[in-house]
């Protein structure tokens, strides 16, 4: 008789690596059983959960939906287990972190001596990159993500919020005028951000529908803080976080615009591999972030 748990396991593990062979190797099991553990899966479910052939792997819209659940039953099993061995001992161990670099800097390293008194058996080592890591194979235990997530084989917790805001320094508004239409924007200089090595695009409400303006400038980086200085530079007009500004918002140094178009925010997330045990170091960092974006007005959920 096939474990059902041990089923379950392999089922979310083929899906998120999609191949069986991986998935094999991964819970150091043959290649044979995992597929007759998916097969008994599938007759005891009376449905196809995966449609496969020699060439491809994918998952039905039934085998989404179990994943889903799926997924959800092993966090919440393994979360119990970790905080039943969390009683029996201290956490302690390793946590690789990959996150934005100008989220890092100004919220996480500031604080991080308060998770170090608390867990100080427990070391962190940090990845600063924009780019989208591949979590599993660089062997990163949570990454800080910020948008919407669309890879299934990732575990997510939202932890906040970012509102994106559009401005310009005082001095460039004071010689160039301020844009009151998304028209009129067009006519003027832009900081672009790139992302992944493309220009990322300007979303924004008009008329109750999304519009998207090029983000293609005369300045453009690939690192928010460079994005920030060349806002109070006087380079033209940004598109970012707003988190990125409230001091120089505050001062009056640099003013917001367009307020009447601006976007819903994006969630910020913390992300795991879905499927795979949380160690309880990382359920304490990640609480650890959870409470940094509940502590900053800007990051807190909910608030634009």
């Amino acid at each position: 008789m096939v474990d059902k748990l041990g089923a379950m396991r392999m089922f979310a593990r083929i899906v998120e690596s999609g191949s069986f062979s991986q998935a094999a190797r991964d819970l150091n099991v043959s290649q044979p059983t995992a597929s007759k553990q998916l097969a008994v899966l599938e007759a005891r479910l009376g449905t196809q959960l995966l449609a496969r052939n020699s060439r491809s792997l994918a998952v039905t819209p039934t085998g989404q939906d179990y994943y889903e659940a799926t997924v959800r039953i092993l966090q919440d099993l393994d979360s119990a287990e970790e905080k039943i061995l969390e009683g029996q001992s201290t956490p302690s161990g390793l946590v690789r972190v990959t996150l934005p670099p100008a989220f890092g800097r100004m919220f996480v390293i500031p604080r991080l001596s308060d998770f170090r008194d608390s867990f100080p058996d427990v070391a962190i080592e940090m990845e600063v990159s924009g780019r989208h890591v591949d979590l599993i194979g660089e062997g990163i235990d949570v990454a800080v993500r910020i948008g919407r997530l669309s890879d299934s084989a990732l575990f997510a917790r939202r932890i906040g919020d970012m509102q994106m805001i559009t401005m310009a320094s005082a001095s460039y508004l004071a010689q160039h005028g301020t844009p009151q239409t998304l028209d009129e924007l067009r006519n003027h200089q832009r900081i672009s951000y790139i992302y992944q090595g493309d220009v990322t695009g300007w979303d924004f409400h008009l008329d109750g529908r999304q519009v998207t303006i090029d983000g293609a400038g005369a300045f453009r980086t690939n690192d928010a803080e460079h994005v920030r200085g060349a806002v109070l530079a006087g380079l033209g007009i940004a598109h970012h976080a707003s988190w990125l500004f409230t001091d120089v918002l505050a001062s009056g140094e640099v003013k917001r615009i367009l307020n009447q178009h601006a976007p819903p925010s994006f969630p910020i997330n913390a992300v795991t591999a879905a499927g795979r045990r949380i160690p309880s170091r990382v359920r304490h960092f990640i609480h650890f972030l959870a409470a940094i974006c509940a502590e900053v007005p800007e990051l807190r959920t909910g608030v634009s």
